[in-house]
């Protein structure tokens, strides 16, 4: 049975499932014919829907919140924390190039987002959240973020992921918010084997999944993922200590090092082999353009879009 090629988004909006599912594989196409797979690319772009399905989470975060203090100051705290370690990353970068203006302007992001040592509430940890955020966005490469149009917009996308990891939201039957999503993904791996090119927050969605639904994953590839930071995501993924899915008989991780959210990129150092062995092989790719955290312009390099071809070709590379 030929493995089906699943989609999974990231933060951001509500998505066209079909609208989105056309952009993603067109640019899979692109990035097949590079790698040589002209005839595959042809067939992905003429009927995607034959090959492939995107999964489409984003407008579950639209619904009303649950409401409760606690569940509301740890989402805050949580996302404090992931700016925190955001402006962090950057200053190491920033160090490393030896950029002493980049470097004051995220001390003083640094100093907005820390807490002050007092009791804080939900309502303060989310301004100082904006207002590294908007400190962070007269840099490079955040001011090249088209994406996010304000600071607000950003915090509340980025809040997207202090959200599922809160595990609240309860709905009327008891489910929270990052089972209600998992649940999406699950629906579309079905039985069969499944190709799964998940991107950012996607990317923790998919894990998760993968390890509650023991899926026949051939080939789990991973886009800018948040997967290794080490102090919001990474140490609250399930199951725990963090590893990789025991279905899954290849992962394959791409990151670009101007990618302001693959902060962490190599995942091989942050997870346990599954029990066949298999654990994360990471490369870096370089996209052109200032804001390279897109699905799409990972989608379209060669180097991601030829194992992609070959797992759904039923190709048997060597195993990373």
């Amino acid at each position: 049975m030929a493995p089906r090629l699943v989609f999974v988004h990231g933060i951001g909006g509500p998505r066209d499932p079909a609208a989105e599912l056309a952009h993603w594989s067109a640019a899979l196409a692109a990035g097949m014919r590079a790698a040589g797979h002209s005839a595959l690319a042809a067939s992905l772009e003429a009927a995607p829907g034959a090959h492939a399905a995107f999964v489409p989470y984003a407008d579950l975060f639209g619904r009303p919140q649950a409401q409760g203090g606690d569940d509301t100051l740890d989402e805050a705290g949580l996302l404090a924390a992931l700016v925190t370690e955001l402006v962090d990353e950057a200053a190491e970068l920033a160090s490393a190039d030896d950029d002493p203006e980049a470097l004051g302007i995220l001390a003083h992001a640094r100093a907005e987002a820390a807490p002050t040592g007092q009791q804080q509430g939900a309502p303060d940890l989310a301004r100082r959240a904006l207002n590294a955020v908007t400190t962070l966005l007269s840099l490079r490469p955040w001011d090249g973020a088209g994406e996010w149009l304000t600071p607000k917009l950003m915090v509340r996308q980025l809040g997207q992921v202090a959200r599922y990891l809160a595990r609240a939201e309860a709905d009327a039957d008891g489910a929270t918010l990052d089972e209600r999503i998992r649940a999406r993904l699950a629906a579309a791996l079905g039985d069969g084997p499944a190709v799964v090119v998940a991107h950012s927050l996607g990317t923790v969605v998919a894990l998760e999944t993968l390890h509650e639904q023991g899926a026949d994953v051939p080939l789990f590839v991973t886009l800018g993922s948040p997967i290794a930071m080490r102090t919001v995501v990474l140490p609250r993924l399930r199951p725990q200590p963090p590893a990789v899915p025991d279905g899954t008989a290849r992962w394959l991780n791409f990151w670009d090092r101007d990618d302001v959210i693959a902060v962490r990129p190599r995942l091989e150092h942050a997870l346990a082999p599954g029990t066949s062995g298999v654990r994360p092989v990471s490369a870096r790719v370089d996209s052109d353009g200032l804001w390279v955290h897109t699905a799409t312009k990972y989608l379209a390099q060669a180097a991601v879009a030829g194992p992609v071809a070959e797992a759904l070709a039923g190709a048997t590379p060597g195993r990373g």
